[in-house]
This record gives structure tokens, sequence and C-alpha cells, in this order.
């Protein structure tokens, strides 16, 4: 038997992470705005999450994240692939890497070309702008004085990092002075969410200055378990804490940032979907939308990894005497190596001739290791995490049952499209031949991944296959589209379709995934949902952003080539 508790919040926020917390913040800058953000985990204070190189720890850890994982992928030998999410104040922002990429200007655009009318880049700019306090000054790009901190880290120190931006010249590619700014294609500096050598999540960035105001609740440890509608009308939230069940109910809005795996599984515990998948779990269908928990999308990395010639990798920092040494100076003064998250260097460019704007990303890291700490060998290395950030594949999140606590069914369908496939076969020869430049011979040793003899075709498949790793940015589950796609979820106001007081905001709107980290986005998304809401919205931003001119020409040619032919 549920208690209902009618409280005076104008907005119930489920889930206190990337985009929760941002919008806790900015809704309540409003004094007589009342809001009650809900998180099933704890306190964000722990050591390991808020050192940056710790970063591994919490990552893997049952109390800060939920350790969900796919069903077998048909498309990777079956392989149940890992997909953490953050269970703690601050979210995936608490346990993630750290790395700062809004995305390339034209992900943007694209996101309007399916239906998210005006999500393009232009209307996107202004609230990447309002969300930062950008280390190195400001343009028409880039802004001071924002809640969120972003910078280079330890500026590159390690000599390895400038090496690996020379080699990408060498080979010919450009390089980036601000690859958030006007070109992102290039090789450059990395940026981060770090503070005075500490991590900048949402927790610490918006959620704990909001937390002074009377008209914030934080509510921690609880599971919220539906969204309780009267007709399509949603009127508050059901959820556990304890032993028994609470219904809550709003003045004004639910608003789901559980994530993208949560907040579709919040919908289907709420008979929200697709009657098919509800009616498969046992729930009765309460509204039919049947693209809640379709278009999961992920970026897939696997390590390129090399022997180093000249002992200056942290692979000789990962010993217990090290660790405590790096661990004892961040304590006392916030340096060192344990004020970064050691990604300082990195690159964005194209799998192949005609794509339009870069599909591939490198991090950069002076160490070949695992994102579990553990060494790839005796000795030094450097590896390059390298991904195709723009896949066709596409999966789905379904409830299993009508209990809140089984975790959903996740099937990534990872590299199920032939062109992500052959993506993967860029990454490993583009990779190779960047590596192999000049720029690196003082420090290049022998391949350790995935290794010389790997080299054509069909072994460059089954070592993809057998090793690539999420890189742990799914989205997609509720997307933004127009009136008439069926398969939307939510429209440009972030609305529930066909449902009143309900909005959805976070990573699982997105149409498709940006060119980059999806950290940046989600705060973003969360910045400009919140004026939306609140009906301030800042007006589109007209600023140049670098197209190649050689693409220009070659679909100009091409368009010649169709018109002598017609």
């Amino acid at each position: 038997m549920s208690s209902k508790i009618t409280d005076n919040f104008d907005y119930i926020i489920v889930g206190a992470g990337s985009a929760g917390c941002v919008l806790a913040n900015r809704l309540t800058e409003d004094a007589a705005t009342s809001v009650l953000l809900l998180e099933t985990g704890g306190s964000d204070r722990s050591i390991f999450i808020q050192m940056p190189t710790a970063l591994s720890i919490p990552m893997n850890s049952k109390k800060y994240a939920w350790q969900f994982h796919s069903q077998p992928e048909p498309f990777l030998n079956n392989r149940e692939m890992h997909c953490p999410r953050g269970k703690v104040l601050g979210g995936s922002s608490s346990i993630n890497g750290m790395v700062y990429v809004r995305g390339h200007a034209q992900d943007f655009d694209e996101w309007q070309t399916h239906g998210a009318e005006n999500w393009d880049y232009q209307h996107c700019l202004p609230y990447f702008k309002k969300a930062e306090d950008w280390a190195f000054g400001t343009d028409d790009y880039r802004s001071e004085g924002g809640l969120l901190a972003v910078n280079n880290g330890n500026n590159m120190q390690n000599p390895l990092y400038q090496a690996f931006v020379n080699a990408g010249v060498d080979a010919g590619y450009m390089t980036t002075k601000d690859y958030n700014g006007y070109q992102q294609e290039g090789f450059g500096a990395m940026h981060m969410t770090v503070k005075k050598g500490v991590r900048w999540s949402t927790a610490n960035a918006y959620l704990r200055p909001a937390m002074q105001r009377p008209n914030l609740t934080v509510k921690t440890g609880i599971q919220v378990t539906k969204v309780l509608l009267e007709g399509k009308q949603a009127v508050g939230v059901e959820l556990v804490e304890g032993d028994g069940k609470t219904q809550i109910l709003v003045n004004k809005e639910v608003i789901l940032s559980a994530g993208p795996i949560g907040s579709p599984h919040i919908l289907q515990l709420s008979g929200i979907g697709s009657t098919e998948t509800l009616s498969a779990a046992g729930i009765a269908t309460q509204h039919e939308l049947p693209g809640v928990g379709e278009n999961l999308q992920d970026h897939l990395e696997f390590y390129f990894q090399y022997k180093c010639t000249q002992p200056i990798t942290l692979n000789s920092q990962l010993g217990p005497l090290s660790k405590l040494a790096i661990g004892v100076r961040w304590i006392l003064f916030k340096t060192g190596l344990g004020a970064t998250n050691h990604f300082e260097s990195c690159g964005f460019i194209r799998s192949k001739e005609g794509v339009e704007w870069p599909d591939l990303q490198y991090h950069f890291l002076p160490a070949a290791m695992r994102y579990d700490g553990k060494k790839a060998f005796n000795g030094h290395g450097f590896q390059l995490h390298i991904g195709h950030n723009k896949p066709k594949s596409r999966g789905s999140v379904k409830i299993q049952n009508s209990d809140a606590f089984t975790p959903p069914r996740i099937q990534f369908n990872y590299l199920q499209h032939t062109d992500d496939i052959e993506a993967f076969r860029a990454c490993v020869r583009l990779s190779r031949e960047i590596i192999a430049q000049p720029a690196m011979d003082d420090y290049r040793g022998d391949e350790i991944q995935p290794g010389a003899d790997i080299v054509t075709d069909a072994q460059i498949d089954a070592f993809v296959r057998e090793t690539v790793e999420s890189a742990y940015h799914p989205c997609g589950t509720c997307r933004m589209g127009a009136a008439d796609d069926e398969m939307a979820v939510i429209d440009a106001q972030m609305q529930v379709r066909g449902l009143q007081g309900l909005r959805i905001v976070d990573s699982s709107v997105f149409p498709t995934a940006p060119n980059g980290n999806l950290n940046g986005p989600t705060m973003m998304v969360a910045e400009r949902a919140a004026d939306i809401i609140k009906q301030q919205v800042l007006p589109p931003t007209d600023v140049a952003v670098y197209k190649d001119p050689q693409w220009q020409q070659r679909q100009r040619g091409e368009q010649v080539k169709r018109d002598l032919t017609c």
C-alpha cells in the first residue's frame, strides 16, 4: 500500500546526474520555484570520485555506479558488454573520465534534420558558453564565468602528448588550437572538467551551490518505481524509500533525468512505451509510445598500444608506493599526477574520403593499461583510445518485468551495420600510419595491440570483435523528433509526446550521437531545457565553423557528374 504525500514541489527531477544537477540549480534560481531532486545513490565525497586520476575506481564500483551489462552482442562474438551508469550525486559526471568535448557543430545541425527543431549548432552554442568557465579566455565560441570549469589538466607536461600531436601533423592532418571552438578537426590539447585539481562534476559545479537554497530538496537512497498519471497528465512519482512505497505529487512537472538506460526504463514501468514491449513484461499500457527504449547507440573504442623506448610513461607509476605518493600529494596540494585524467592530447579525423565531418576520435594516454588500471605488460608503453563516433548500428532498452529493481534488457547491436565495421578497419590502418611518423621515432617501440601481424580485413575484424570496448557513451533511447515522427518520444520542448507535465532531459533525448564524449552535450541540453521551462531561451548565435573546402569541392564535382548523366 502506498502512502500519498502532497508536497508543494513545483518540479520533481528524477536523477541527480549530469542533467539533473544542472536543472536543479537553474530552476531554483527563482526563489519562488520549489524543486525536489531524487537520486538512488548517495554522497559523492569519496576521494576516489574527487581525485581525477582515480576515475577507474568509481566506474567499476557497485556503490557508485549501476553495473549494467548488455545481452550477448551477436556481432561481437556474443560478448556481454559493460555499461556502467552513475548511481551517486553527480551521476555519470562523478564516475566518468572528465573529458570535455562539445561535439562537432554539424552534429547538432544533424539533430535538427531529425526533427529536433531549433537544436542546431547556432541554438546550442549559447548554452555551451553559458555553462562553462574556460581557463584560457573568451572568444565567439568560449566563455568564462559559468559554473563548469574546463581546462587542460597538467598542460601536456609529458613529451609524449606533443609527440602524438606532431605525428598527426606529419601524417598530413591539421592541428586545432581549440577543438571545442571554430575547428574540431585536427590534433591538439584535450580539455577536461577539473577545477584546481578536483573532478568538477555537476554535483560540485551545480548541485552543491544550489543545496544552500531553501527551495531545493534533495533526497538520496530512493528508487523511483513509476511516474503517476491521471489520464494524460503526469501528477507525481511513486518511489521506494526504505521498506515502503511513497507517492509524491507535483504542482507543475515531473522531469526524468535518469539517463539513457534509466529514463526509458522508468517510462516503461509507468506503462509508457510500446504495447508489445509492455505486454511482454506484464505491464498495462497507459500511453502508447513505440519509440521508448529504441534508437540506442553508443561509441565503441579499442586501445592501440605500443611499447615505449624511453622510461617516461605512467606504467612506472602503477605500483602501490607510487600510487600512495601520488595520492598523498593530491590530498595535500591537489597537484601532480593525481590532478589529471591523463588524457591531455587528442585528435579528430575522418575515417575516409567523402565523410563530411570528423567521425573518428583519439584520446592519447602516456601509458599502456586498461580502465581498471591493470598493466598491459611489464615495461613502458603508450596507447591511443580510438573509436568510430558516428555509428549506424542501433539497439534498444526493454523492460523485463514490473519489478523496478530488475535491470532492463539492454541490446546495443554493436557493429551490426557494415559501415561501422569498415570504420574500425580505418581506425587500425590510420592509427598505424600516424604512429609511424617521424615525430614518434624517439618513443615508438613494438606494437603490443593489435599486433603487427593483424593486417587483412578479416584479421582486423576478428581483432575488433574480440577486443573492442564501450566508450561509455550510450544515448538516444527517448529521442527528440518532429510531431509526425511516431518513433520520437519527446518534442523540441522536451515534453513527452501526448502527455502533459512530463519532460525528459538527459542524453536519452539525443537523436544521434555527437562526435565526442557525451557529458558536455548533456549539460548543454540541460542548460537549454531549464531556459525552455522558464520561457527565457537565449537567442541563437551566428558564428562561422570550419568546413573542409576539399569535401565541398568533391561534393560539387559529384553533383556535376550527376547533372551530366541526367
